[in-house]
């Protein structure tokens, strides 16, 4: 990446007085720039020699880590094994645009390898292992194709209303309405978004999905993510993605019980055909949910999620709610 990079520093005070979210940041170099990420610790009462396990939290568009404030304490705290809790930790980062991350003000800085290549840094820092993916749109579309260059890191995936683009199939209507609207809103109103998707959020958590932008100029990276997209093979991006998909295809290294998919139902744009279509990606299958009441943002809905998915890779049986999509092999 470049020696430097113009960016924007959000003010530490747009962040005071966020509900639920009692986590202070912790921050990594990369280049000149600064990303931030949540890192949270149980402190375990199961065997100590059991290894610690992460739950990496990656956010898309136009949202930031706050987005996992529902599934944080679920992921730490829920286990279904008597009298002991595994020892856990959270890491979910602010992509650079994004949350207490650093803004680049140059929109052309924004690219899939330049997202891709930070992601990959704060992995090989943090020196992440025991890994279960949680990823939900853009946290998806870059955070799946992270294990191709460790797969030994990953053992588990809780994955929500994303895909993998290769640029193979057309983009949807609702992609194209939903980037033909961000298009024209320079200075989008991410609260307002986020209230008409999730009429239950309250206006203080509404508008903590505004807090990381002050005014339109700390938009840049919410403006270029849906330019991103890859709907040509020939674009940034498109070739991880397809070695991805055909590592997922033919690995035996994951099995049923360690993938965990979950579909917002009310999603327009990946909703329940670019779920059910990434479902039948995984050599051995997948368990897969369907949240009925929840649109594109379905960590508001969390909870559940998070509960649900750890019961299956826990217990590796049938959990109420949770269907299995049968692997590759077993199909006619």
């Amino acid at each position: 990446m470049a020696e430097h990079v113009s960016v924007l520093r959000t003010p530490p005070e747009c962040f005071e007085n966020m509900p639920d979210w009692p986590y202070q940041p912790h921050y990594l170099q990369h280049g000149n720039l600064r990303m931030a990420y949540v890192d949270e610790r149980n402190a375990g009462s199961g065997n100590s020699g059991d290894e610690e396990e992460v739950f990496l939290c990656i956010h898309g568009q136009p949202t930031w880590s706050y987005l996992y404030r529902r599934m944080i304490p679920v992921f730490l705290n829920h286990s279904t094994q008597p009298g002991a809790r595994p020892a856990r930790r959270v890491i979910a980062p602010d992509l650079f645009g994004f949350g207490r991350s650093d803004k680049p003000t140059d929109e052309s800085q924004y690219t899939f390898s330049f997202h891709h290549t930070a992601l990959l840094h704060l992995i090989e820092t943090l020196d992440l292992c025991n890994i279960t993916l949680v990823v939900q749109d853009w946290g998806g579309i870059l955070g799946l194709t992270l294990p191709l260059a460790f797969p030994w890191r990953f053992k588990r995936f809780i994955v929500m209303n994303t895909s993998l683009a290769t640029g193979l199939q057309p983009p949807s209507k609702g992609f194209l309405e939903w980037r033909a609207y961000s298009n024209r809103t320079p200075d989008m109103n991410i609260a307002a978004l986020l209230k008409r998707g999730c009429p239950h959020l309250s206006r203080a958590e509404a508008e903590a999905y505004n807090a990381p932008f002050p005014n339109k100029d700390y938009k840049s990276g919410v403006r270029r993510f849906p330019n991103l997209l890859i709907v040509d093979p020939s674009m940034d991006g498109a070739e991880v993605s397809q070695k991805s998909v055909d590592m997922y295809s033919t690995s035996e290294q994951w099995k049923g019980e360690d993938v965990f998919m979950a579909c917002g139902m009310r999603d327009m744009v990946l909703g329940s055909s670019a779920m059910k279509s990434l479902s039948r990606m995984w050599r051995n299958g997948c368990r897969y949910m369907e949240v009925q009441e929840a649109g594109h943002f379905v960590q508001l809905w969390g909870e559940e999620i998070a509960r649900k998915a750890i019961e299956v890779f826990e217990r590796k049986e049938g959990v109420e709610g949770v269907s299995t999509v049968q692997p590759r092999a077993s199909r006619l």
